[in-house]
């Protein structure tokens, strides 16, 4: 993973592009924080599960789920 200012990357994209396209992530930073990533598309979905480990825990039946936020909406009104 390589950290870059936006500046650097706007500066650099066809650089920084080239390097993800070869498998690895760039972080951007504005002023000191960190505002986006650059992945490839291969990575995306692996990404996105990684981030959601401990969130989305154990087995989970999807239509008990359906049925309690049905109930939550249905007590709105």
């Amino acid at each position: 993973m390589t950290t870059v200012t936006a500046t650097e990357m706007q500066n650099n994209f066809g650089k920084y592009l080239q390097y993800v396209q070869t498998g690895g992530d760039v972080v951007i930073l504005r002023n000191g924080k960190e505002v986006a990533r650059l992945i490839s598309h291969e990575k995306t979905v692996s990404f996105l599960t990684d981030s959601l480990v401990g969130v989305v825990k154990g087995n989970y039946d999807e239509r008990a789920m359906r049925e309690e936020r049905a109930k939550k909406h249905a007590n709105i009104d």
